[in-house]
């Protein structure tokens, strides 16, 4: 998996992990500044570029499980959730997981999850772009082939990425820079429902990022 995608301008910069990612836009500077995606969830990353200190104070453990990567947050539920999730097997957080994975794995879920992902970026990377108004009614409209059509005089590398989003493409193969990008564009398929309101997360970039990056990718 490579999750993560940077774009300088309308221009791909750079796919792989976030280390490798933030390597790049170290390497390639600020003017004008990339934007790194999260090509799963479509989020804007905000890369941190303050070195990260040498020592790490122990921060002290707190509910959850994190050597498994599940994080506490709260759920607000009724009574009558809580009382059918204490009966499950493994108990509320067990059930909770369970029920969410199932919901994933459906098709029409994950094609929706796709299409909310793919619209976060486009109205991040493409919202200047001709059209963007008419291929947003086409995505919300399941026009998968009129969606297509409208993308297909905008830049190579938003076109593809967005694309590959949508066919749940996007993030797979081995990291690459923009001198490695691939010339081949996606098939889209089908899309429907209405999307989240976009979520920016925040990343560090490791201490040695500045000091490895030596070559503009």
């Amino acid at each position: 998996m490579t999750p993560y995608i940077a774009f300088v301008g309308h221009r791909r910069l750079a796919t792989g992990s976030l280390v490798e990612v933030a390597a790049a836009v170290a390497a390639a500077g600020n003017d004008p500044m990339p934007l790194v995606f999260d090509s799963e969830s479509g989020a804007v990353v905000d890369l941190d570029p303050r070195p990260v200190a040498d020592t790490v104070t122990p921060v002290p453990r707190g509910r959850g499980r994190p050597s498994l990567g599940v994080v506490p947050r709260e759920v607000t539920l009724l009574p009558r959730h809580w009382d059918w999730l204490a009966a499950q097997p493994g108990g509320a957080s067990v059930a909770l997981r369970r029920l969410i994975d199932t919901v994933r794995k459906d098709a029409a879920s994950a094609q929706r999850v796709r299409r909310d992902a793919a619209y976060r970026c486009m109205a991040a990377l493409a919202g200047d772009l001709p059209g963007f108004e008419a291929a947003s009614r086409a995505l919300f409209a399941d026009d998968a082939a009129g969606f297509a059509a409208l993308l297909a005089e905008w830049p190579t590398d938003v076109r593809e990425h967005l694309l590959a989003m949508l066919n749940g493409q996007a993030g797979n193969g081995a990291a690459s820079t923009a001198n490695s990008r691939s010339s081949q564009a996606p098939a889209v398929s089908g899309v429907q429902s209405a999307p989240s309101a976009s979520r920016t997360v925040a990343a560090t970039v490791p201490k040695n990022v500045a000091n490895t990056a030596g070559g503009t990718p």
